[in-house]
């Protein structure tokens, strides 16, 4: 009987939220999955090879940066803002009273709308995933466009199924920021709009409801923290993370968005792009010790290397500087020299690490010149010589002309 009983509590054990939410992100995902499928045709889902799913608490400013994140990637269609998305009265009610709208109407018009051409370069999706479901689709949506890739890529619609980077931007600010912003969002719009009534000039601007209540504000602020930010910490592991404090000036936030989004080729190039590449040092890693590197090289010339290395800085003075300070206004000096002691192995690094520790940028072209030497009486055969022309190009900051009055 205790056995009977243990095993149907063992069985009546209820599902975890957690278990739900994700079962059901991939139910609606594949519901609207299958339904596009059936409507348009596989090869014709062309989602944008990059998304930025911009999120952020209520006030955090993501539609002051919006344009900043666009012309930093060198986006051009508009972004596609979720709450202008959904117009029905139900949603309109829903984003008033500060809740969220279901999350399979958000989701099936996020991914009808990516479908746009005008996305083919890349989107902002301003607002999605702010719920855990949500989070669960875009996961499945990521999967999903990564299957496409690899099925495709041997194929003429390979252009068409790159490898998708979603990126999550999340703008961050503390309750007491964030409230204070709403309201102040409120009285701004109000202000404007009692202008534009009375003068008859200009636009109205909107006026959210949840902008003139502190009540209403604070409401947001935690629906956002509970639900949006709390789910979107799922996705930290599996795509490129922004968490951006946005507290301060626009331009110190901007400044902040600006290293956020820095070149990360390691994950945006195709797996066999990037091994072939990955030899390559990349630019920063070579200036960060860059420095350092010149002065150890330019004290082992002087301890190892020190008759050639006296010679070549005799070179620069005696036929490189006299050209140089002549060119001293327009910052730019092309010289040629024959002088054989650049043919000597290390004495053209040499050149260049002498000029580059003293503030100037030098490079280095060998031109090699077939010159008649001597003509056989006999058979008329012309014997050549090699000649070999060293031209350097040195670049430094010239001098501005000083213009009279």
């Amino acid at each position: 009987m205790n056995k009977i009983t243990a095993s149907k509590n063992k069985s009546a054990t209820p599902t975890s939220s957690h278990d739900l939410e994700v079962k059901d992100g991939q139910i609606i995902f594949n519901s609207v999955w299958n339904k596009l499928v059936e409507e348009i045709g596989e090869e014709n889902l062309r989602f944008p090879k990059e998304i930025f799913w911009l999120n952020g608490a209520p006030g955090a400013g993501k539609g002051t940066n919006t344009d900043f994140i666009m012309r930093y990637r060198d986006l051009t269609a508009p972004p596609l803002v979720v709450s202008s998305e959904l117009q029905s009265p139900d949603a309109r009610a829903r984003i008033d009273a500060g809740q969220l709208v279901g999350d399979r109407e958000v989701a099936e018009i996020i991914l009808r709308r990516l479908l746009n051409p005008e996305f083919q370069f890349g989107a902002v999706v301003d607002g999605f995933p702010r719920t855990k479901v949500q989070v669960e689709c875009l996961k499945h949506l990521h999967h999903k466009l990564s299957e496409m890739h690899l099925k495709y890529r041997e194929s003429l619609y390979s252009d068409y199924f790159k490898k998708p980077h979603f990126h999550i931007v999340v703008l961050f600010v503390d309750e007491k920021e964030s409230v204070r912003r709403q309201l102040y969002r409120g009285e701004q719009a109000q202000a404007h709009n009692a202008e534009v009534d009375e003068s008859g000039v200009g636009e109205l601007m909107e006026v959210r409801p949840t902008d003139l209540s502190p009540e209403a504000a604070h409401n947001r602020y935690r629906t956002f923290k509970e639900k949006t930010y709390d789910a979107l910490q799922d996705l930290r592991q599996i795509f490129f993370y922004h968490f951006i404090n946005a507290h301060g000036t626009i331009e110190e936030v901007r400044k902040r968005i600006f290293d956020e989004l820095r070149y990360q080729g390691s994950l945006e190039l195709d797996e066999s792009t990037y091994e072939r590449l990955s030899s390559v040092p990349v630019a920063s890693s070579l200036s960060l010790h860059a420095r350092q590197d010149l002065v150890d090289r330019l004290d082992a010339y002087e301890k190892r290397e020190t008759d050639l290395f006296k010679e070549v800085v005799d070179v620069i003075l005696s036929e490189f500087m006299p050209i140089v300070k002549l060119h001293a206004i327009s910052g730019t000096a092309v010289i040629n020299s024959e002088n054989a002691v650049f043919t000597k192995p290390k004495a053209l690094e040499m050149l260049i690490d002498i000029f580059s520790e003293r503030g100037y940028h030098a490079i280095v072209d060998v031109n090699k010149l077939e010159l008649a030497d001597s003509i056989d009486p006999k058979t008329f055969k012309i014997s050549n010589t090699m000649k070999r022309v060293f031209r350097v190009r040195i670049r430094f900051e010239g001098s501005e002309i000083r213009r009279g009055r």
